[in-house]
């Protein structure tokens, strides 16, 4: 029996404790945009290449800091992206998915990781090492062309949070923040677009730069005049429209 049904309607990231399959390593590989233009045989050359290793909800994948080794594909799971503000409380920048990449590498000019992963559920990663990656970029020069889009709209998006953080209104920060999660990973529901990923309060204010307190009175604000429906640790957008206005005027 599913007893998370009982309290939550996300769905349940089944995955194994220690290590996901080189089958579903290879399914995953065949669906992420840097490998979309690699023929099959090329992508069980790259596969070769990839190693997979399981996470525990909450346990850190790297911290700011450390040696940037790695590169990483999410096989299965939720991660999430930290970065450390000047002023003291950590900024959430992305919560990712499966087929979404992460890291940086010394050939990208970073010796050190700029942020904090820490899986945000269950997670299975995809890694691969730097002297991997530079011989996958040199063999396939399209997955290398993939990859500088990539990075470019992940520094793009990580930018655009820490504007969005340090500018306009706590509600329309938060209203913001709930739009982007539905668009990355949101799901239909009843009507709605429910957020498939677990979703706590200190999340939203670490995407919007806010107390606690303050979120969670905007939520009860929202889920009052029928703009999401949420309950613990679950947030359905109701209303797109409105939230959007609320996102899109900096003086609410």
């Amino acid at each position: 029996m599913n007893t998370m049904r009982r309290t939550t309607p996300l769905d349940k990231d089944d995955v194994s404790s220690a290590r996901c399959s080189p089958a579903l390593r290879l399914s995953l590989l065949r669906r992420v945009t840097l490998f979309a233009q690699l023929d099959d045989s090329q992508l069980a050359e790259v596969n070769r290449l990839f190693r997979e290793r399981g996470y525990a909800a909450g346990e850190r994948v790297y911290f700011r800091g450390n040696l940037a080794r790695f590169f990483y594909v999410v096989a299965d799971g939720k991660v999430k992206l930290v970065l450390a503000a000047a002023r003291g409380q950590d900024v959430l920048l992305e919560i990712l998915g499966p087929g979404d990449t992460f890291g940086t590498m010394p050939m990208f000019g970073d010796d050190v990781y700029p942020d904090t992963d820490e899986a945000q559920t269950d997670s299975c990663l995809l890694t691969i090492t730097a002297a991997d990656l530079r011989t996958v970029l040199e063999r396939h020069p399209p997955v290398a062309h993939k990859l500088i889009g990539v990075l470019s709209e992940q520094l793009r998006s990580a930018r655009e949070t820490i504007r969005r953080v340090s500018t306009g209104s706590i509600e329309s920060r938060v209203a913001a923040s709930l739009l982007k999660l539905a668009d990355q990973l949101g799901q239909d529901d009843r009507g709605a677009v429910l957020i498939q990923v677990p979703l706590t309060r200190q999340d939203l204010a670490d995407m919007t730069g806010a107390q606690v307190e303050t979120v969670s009175r905007i939520m009860s604000g929202f889920r009052k005049d029928g703009l999401i429906r949420s309950g613990r640790g679950w947030v359905a957008v109701v209303d797109r429209e409105r939230l959007a206005a609320i996102a899109a005027d900096p003086s609410r």
